[in-house]
């Protein structure tokens, strides 16, 4: 509903028609010192989930655990994962050992984006490393590796093509 300006009665649009035509209503007020419309239920479209994607079922320190329905799996090495079923090594141990390479290897996936889960805090790549997926306008969200984990599943779930790029360090020793 809409309300009309300008008027000293409650008159209001209603869009919801048959034919889609709006039409002029009078509302009822539903308390003597106040005129408001009455209350319509709201539609709202909801999409199911798409469960047919890999999802990360499971992280911690150094590992993360990756599902495919009733399937899952282990890892324990960085990894690059995708929502239409990529699944690469990624090879480095510690933020310390990426290179500009890593990220080119991202660009060649041409997802629409890339999550990069940056180990056990939030640290970012230089901006030079980017320059192929800037090119080929992929866009980076840098995060640590537990919210990239959740993240990714939302956008996969959603039917995004969505890759993760997760740096699974192993925490520090303690002494």
């Amino acid at each position: 509903l809409t309300r009309v300006r300008g008027t000293r009665r409650n008159l209001y649009f209603d869009h919801s028609s048959a034919l889609h035509r709006p039409r002029l209503v009078q509302s009822t007020p539903t308390h003597p010192s106040r005129s408001h419309a009455p209350v319509q239920p709201h539609s709202m479209k909801l999409q199911p989930d798409k469960f047919d994607v890999q999802s990360i079922t499971g992280h911690g320190p150094g590992w993360i655990s990756v599902g495919t329905g009733t399937r899952t799996e282990k890892i324990e090495g960085s990894v690059v994962l995708g929502a239409r079923g990529e699944r690469l090594d990624w090879p480095c141990r510690s933020f310390a050992d990426l290179t500009a390479e890593h990220f080119a290897q991202l660009a060649t996936l041409n997802a629409e984006i890339v999550i990069f889960g940056s180990g056990l805090r939030n640290r970012f790549p230089p901006p030079a490393w980017l320059k192929p997926l800037i090119t080929q306008r992929i866009g980076l969200e840098t995060m640590d590796t537990a919210a990239a984990c959740r993240t990714y599943n939302v956008l996969a779930s959603e039917g995004r093509h969505v890759v993760a790029a997760l740096l699974l360090e192993a925490p520090a020793p303690l002494a």
